[in-house]
């Protein structure tokens, strides 16, 4: 299916010819009826003898109601630009061509209405003459050009020839898994309830599916569908559809709203755009201009954040943020336009290239502006790899919300990027830039190389400390300490491979006299206190991080070899009997009850045993 826009004359010839074409009156307000003038969006359709249908979106003409009518052509695959001969080219004539242009909607069919009212030849010369010149401007020499009559019904046959043809050309719609619907109308059906209306875009919908209303993040699950009026159980990309929504009241709803998948479209307050100016507008666009945003069905007032200048020119194009005053659920690669909001008047649009900057870019930045150039213009592998730059690693579902990539293109961005070594694989379906990669591991380096700097007597730096000290999940350290040959994970300890605690003479013997010490009464050791006064606190804490003597409390500490045999002794006990208790442990190490229960609650912390009234059972981690 395919959805084009009719744009041009004020007056009802416009409506007039849509009628003709599909035998739909698209002015379906009574003021409109009245005045035979479009002043809300209209709809209709042709169905075509193949079985397609073609949606028709007829947009107001009036200059009075442009902000209509940027409401209902964002959506178009092609678009009618109608002029009326007994006029020729009028102001908003050349507007919506600048609109179009600005939206990238190429596929435009000039069509030449009333010719039934023009007897003069010479005048219907001067007329296509005059909309050549305009066409030239905008180096659209080659668009077709149909001369009709909704009257008499001259032309109107060559004009559906020439519409398929077009239409033909056109690619289809994508499916990306993410639908969106841009909502145009939103109104209550007795019986039914809520009803938003809008052209799909980006995946296909289907009842029951549950749904998310953005900005406003209402919930909802889809009840009922219809395209062209007929019910439908799914509808794929590049229709207009209504849809009939459960769990949100129409009051809840509005137009430039989106329906989208849950958690799939984020609204934003900023927006990092590549901007065109028409070389009419009446002034340049300064920096921090108050403007209004179009973007599908939705507008909003903004402050345009020029990165590279303080003024643009007319028909200059620059880099600019939006600084919007009101939410907008915006993606990346969605058409905008510009408009001054007082007094009235189109300057410009462009295409978003960031949706969530998260942040106020700095102005006059090189770097700022190459990173814009890349999301804007890199390859797609290149493009993969600057999404994934983040915190933490993202998901492929993620890459492809971001991108806006279809799933075969997709695959080829992450296979190429892969091979290109720009992105990492980090399991379960997760993936990181190597750019992102290689900060943390450059940030993780230089935090162990002070440390070590600092602490030459610690073994490394302990793992949560370190992943604090990193603000990252601790499965992405680990992550880390195993894909990089100079990160060690030693006794849950963290080093570079090149460091090791050095003793020197004078710290050895007192190292050792600490371990005589405890030797000398293995089962009940002096305490880490008085180890400290014999050794030092430092050397002390080395032993622990060596393992010659292993800590059980604040206070007592075993020699290692003591330590194990402990150990191996309580597990053998428990392994024959079931269970242990102090005594017991006592009794057989000839030690003190302050020992055997500092080694039992010791290893409770372990999970090696488990405390159950007076006795210790086996431990999950036994």
């Amino acid at each position: 299916m395919r959805i084009i826009g009719t744009a041009g004359h004020v007056d009802h010839g416009k409506s007039t010819l849509v009628e003709k074409l599909s035998g739909i009156n698209p002015d379906r307000l009574a003021e409109e009826q009245a005045r035979n003038m479009t002043i809300d969006l209209g709809f209709a359709w042709i169905d075509l003898p193949n079985g397609d249908t073609i949606g028709i979106v007829d947009v107001p003409g009036h200059r009075d109601f442009i902000e209509n009518m940027l409401a209902g052509v964002g959506g178009i695959d092609a678009a009618l630009l109608v002029i009326a001969a007994d006029e020729g080219i009028m102001p908003q004539t050349r507007e919506h061509l600048a609109i179009l242009q600005l939206l990238d909607i190429t596929n435009i069919i000039i069509v030449l209405t009333k010719v039934d009212l023009i007897d003069d030849p010479e005048w219907l010369e001067l007329v296509e003459l005059e909309i050549g010149d305009l066409l030239s401007q905008w180096n659209l020499d080659d668009l077709p050009l149909v001369a009709v009559s909704a009257h008499t019904g001259a032309g109107i046959n060559n004009l559906l020839k020439r519409l398929k043809h077009v239409l033909a050309e056109i690619p289809q719609r994508a499916n990306y898994h993410q639908p969106r619907l841009p909502i145009d109308r939103a109104f209550v059906v007795s019986g039914f309830g809520a009803v938003i209306t809008g052209a799909l875009s980006g995946g296909s919908l289907s009842i029951g599916d549950s749904i998310e209303i953005q900005p406003s993040g209402k919930t909802g699950r889809i009840r009922g569908l219809q395209s062209y009026r007929r019910r439908v159980d799914t509808v794929a990309p590049g229709s207009r559809v209504a849809v009939n929504i459960a769990g949100i009241n129409s009051s809840e709803i509005q137009r430039g709203d989106v329906l989208a998948y849950p958690g799939q479209l984020q609204p934003t307050l900023l927006a990092d755009a590549h901007f065109t100016q028409l070389s009419e507008v009446s002034r340049p666009l300064a920096h921090n201009a108050q403007v209004k945003v179009f973007s599908g069905a939705a507008e909003s007032l903004a402050n345009a954040r020029l990165l590279e200048t303080d003024a643009l020119a007319p028909g200059a194009r620059g880099w600019l943020q939006l600084r919007l005053r009101s939410p907008m659920p915006l993606s990346r690669g969605d058409r905008f336009i510009l408009r001054y909001p007082s007094p009235a008047e189109t300057i410009g649009g462009g295409v978003i290239i960031n949706a969530q900057p998260g942040r106020r870019l700095k102005r006059f930045q090189a770097h700022v502006i190459d990173e814009l150039e890349l999301r804007a213009s890199g390859t797609p592998a290149e493009r993969l790899a600057l999404a994934a730059q983040a915190d933490a690693p993202k998901s492929l579902r993620d890459l492809q919300k971001t991108l806006g990539y279809a799933d075969e293109e997709l695959s080829e961005a992450l296979d190429e990027a892969l091979s290109q070594g720009l992105i990492r694989h980090l399991g379960e379906e997760r993936y990181w830039a190597a750019e992102s990669w290689g900060r943390l591991a450059q940030a993780a380096y230089t935090d162990l190389r002070n440390y070590h700097r600092d602490n030459p007597l610690r073994l490394g730096m302990p793992r949560p400390e370190l992943r604090s000290r990193l603000n990252v999940k601790l499965g992405l350290l680990d992550m880390l300490i195993a894909n990089e040959d100079q990160l060690i994970l030693e006794r849950n300890f963290v080093r570079l491979a090149d460091h090791s605690i050095e003793f020197s003479r004078e710290q050895n013997e007192k190292a050792e006299r600490a371990l005589q010490a405890l030797l000398a009464d293995p089962y009940s050791p002096p305490a880490i206190a008085a180890l400290n006064d014999i050794a030092g606190e430092n050397i002390v804490r080395a032993l622990g991080d060596l393992r010659r003597l292993v800590r059980v409390n604040d206070s007592i500490a075993f020699a290692a070899d003591s330590y194990d045999r402990l150990v191996s002794e309580i597990r053998r006990h428990i392994s024959e009997f079931n269970e242990i208790d102090a005594k017991t442990l006592r009794d057989k190490f000839g030690t003190s009850r302050k020992y055997a229960i500092a080694v039992l609650e010791h290893l409770d912390s372990l999970g090696v045993t488990q405390r159950v009234g007076d006795v210790r059972k086996r431990g999950r981690n036994l």
